[in-house]
């Protein structure tokens, strides 16, 4: 038995319901963000031209699809039985963001196509930055102890966006303050390498790790179960 498995056998069924309530929760506030942010990076890219901007925002589309995945899995009576499914669409939602993102930043470089400064772009990363870490690290927690790899792949993906929040405010700033408009393609190419990565963890169902799994190779394991799967 796994970890996170044994994690969930010694909850009861209140405590169950409730914790369904707060992933409920979570991926609601998660969404509503997620929408406000797509739009207005998408917006702000667009008009700057920048592929990192527009990248950013159709990370948060697809995080709003992985959120809406683990809603869909919850709203059901047997949230495990739609589990895997919920994984795929999750996997598959971080490979398609990495071949548009990849594509786009190649083209960009290969072209020499410079981006404009993005004020609204500055403003947005800075403000992920300060809220991701929030809902992820409650959703991670959520999921955790109900032993739910789905909600703790979700929580990933929104951690994920702080990662990315932190790394397109760099290459913004860059190009704001120093004119180092290629930072910007390359900030995308970072982009897609994540969500590459994690598209592969999600396929897997590598989810019960913390979010830097890729600097811990130990897995869960009953003899040491707070490896991954500790609160």
């Amino acid at each position: 038995m796994s970890a996170m498995a044994g994690s969930a056998a010694g909850i009861d069924t209140g405590r169950q319901e409730t914790l369904h309530r707060r992933i409920r929760w979570f991926v609601a506030a998660t969404i509503s963000y997620n929408i406000v942010e797509a739009v207005v990076a998408i917006a702000a890219g667009a008009a700057a031209s920048s592929v990192a901007l527009i990248g950013f925002g159709l990370d948060s589309i697809i995080e709003v699809t992985s959120s809406a995945a683990v809603a869909w899995q919850f709203a059901g009576k047997e949230p495990r039985t739609r589990e895997a499914t919920a994984l795929r669409i999750i996997a598959w939602s971080f490979f398609a963001l990495a071949a548009y993102v990849t594509a786009d930043a190649g083209m960009s470089l290969a072209s020499g196509s410079h981006a404009r400064h993005s004020l609204p772009g500055l403003i947005l990363a800075a403000l992920s930055l300060l809220l991701m870490p929030l809902l992820s690290y409650g959703q991670r927690r959520t999921g955790r102890e109900l032993a739910s790899r789905s909600a703790v792949a979700d929580s990933k993906q929104t951690l994920l966006c702080t990662y990315l929040s932190a790394v397109l405010l760099v290459g913004l700033a860059l190009n704001w303050l120093l004119g180092w408009s290629w930072a910007d393609p390359v900030v995308a190419l970072v982009i897609a390498a994540v969500a590459l990565k994690e598209g592969r963890s999600a396929l897997r169902g590598d989810s019960c790790c913390a979010p830097t799994g890729a600097l811990h190779t130990d897995g869960c394991h009953d003899a040491a179960p707070d490896h991954c799967c500790g609160a």
